[in-house]
């Protein structure tokens, strides 16, 4: 099904015509003036959320982590917890040298083991 693209000009019209909703779905994109041009007219845009059309889109954040399990039938080693932020904190120091905080690094190894369910 082909999408129907709104411009700033676009919802002017609309507004002038009117319209003072306009239903965005997936067949319907608004650039990002459009969208701030009907939040300055008032036009209710009626979607599913109140994203402006540049925001990144991070379901990642978002979601529950989803814990691993190993395979019926066989048992999965995992290794210490330690042991394994140790291993890839060094793998990533040996891919990017001093190009990476230490800090920045081991909070974000902290926030993937936690988003997938180690402790």
């Amino acid at each position: 099904m082909p999408k129907t693209f709104y411009t700033e000009r676009d919802i002017e019209d609309l507004f002038a015509r009117g319209s003072h909703s306009l239903v965005v779905g997936e067949d319907v994109v608004l650039t990002e003036l459009a969208y701030e041009r009907a939040r300055q007219l008032g036009v209710q845009l009626l979607q599913p959320s109140d994203t402006p059309p540049a925001a990144p889109v991070r379901p990642y954040l978002s979601q529950a982590p989803v814990p691993l399990k190993p395979q019926a039938g066989s048992p999965a080693p995992t290794p210490h917890l330690d042991e394994l932020k140790a291993r890839v904190r060094e793998a990533v120091k040996a891919r990017l040298g001093t190009e990476i905080d230490p800090a920045l690094l081991d909070q974000i190894i902290e926030r993937v083991a936690s988003q997938i369910g180690l402790k």
